[in-house]
C-alpha cells in the first residue's frame, strides 16, 4: 500500500513487466524486460485488490511501462468493478494505447523526461521524444487528473527551466520535479 503513489488516496501499485526504452537512470530496470514469470499472475493480482477492499481507495498500474500490456483496459475494468478509482503512471511511449485507456482512468502521473529534441540521449530510442509529448496533448485534452513528472537527473538538469516553460505554456498546472537516486541496477543498452 502507498499513500504517495495516488495523490490523496491509499493505493495498491501493480507493477507491469516491459519497456522499450533504456533511460539509463530507471529505477525499475528489473521490469525492462517482460518475462513469463513474473511474481503474480493477473488473477493472483486481482484476489489480492479484492481482498483488500475497503482499505484501499485505488489502484496505480505502473511499469515497467503499463501500455505495453494488450491486457491493461481489461485490468483496469475489473479494478473499477471492485469500486476502486484507477491512476496510471505511464511514460507516453504509445500515445494510441494511452488514448485508449484515457477514459478509463481518474489520474494520470505522466512522466516528461525532457524536451522532445532530447529524448533520444535518454531513452536511446529515435522518435521517443515525439511520442512522450504527443502523449502530454492527449492528456491535457482528455480533461483527465494529470500530473507531469521529470526526474532530476544529470542529463535532464541543463534543460529543466526551458522544460518547465515549455509544460506551462503546454497547459500542465501540476509538474513535479523528482530527486535523482542513481539506479540500483546499471541499465543495459
Amino acid at each position: 500500500m502507498t499513500s504517495i503513489d495516488y495523490p490523496g488516496e491509499l493505493a495498491a501499485v501493480v507493477f507491469l513487466q516491459g519497456c522499450p526504452w533504456r533511460c539509463s537512470y530507471c529505477q525499475n530496470a528489473h521490469l525492462l524486460s517482460a518475462r513469463p514469470d513474473g511474481e503474480m499472475t493477473w488473477r493472483q493480482t486481482l484476489d489480492f485488490l479484492t481482498s483488500r477492499k475497503g482499505l484501499l481507495d485505488a489502484v496505480v498500474f505502473s511499469g515497467g511501462e503499463p501500455t505495453l500490456q494488450a491486457g491493461l483496459p481489461d485490468a483496469i475494468g475489473a479494478v473499477k468493478a471492485l469500486g476502486l478509482k484507477v491512476g496510471l503512471h505511464t511514460a507516453g511511449i504509445y500515445p494510441k494505447r494511452l488514448a485508449g485507456v484515457l477514459p478509463l482512468i481518474d489520474w494520470l502521473g505522466l512522466d516528461i523526461k525532457t524536451l522532445p529534441e532530447h529524448y533520444e540521449a535518454i531513452t536511446g530510442i529515435p522518435g521517443s521524444g515525439e511520442a512522450a509529448w504527443e502523449s502530454l496533448e492527449l492528456a491535457i485534452d482528455s480533461g483527465v487528473c494529470l500530473q507531469v513528472r521529470t526526474t532530476v537527473a544529470p542529463p535532464v538538469e541543463p534543460y529543466i527551466e526551458a522544460l518547465t516553460l515549455k509544460l506551462k505554456q503546454a497547459g500542465v498546472s501540476d509538474h513535479r520535479l523528482q530527486q535523482y537516486r542513481p539506479p540500483a541496477m546499471p541499465i543495459k543498452p
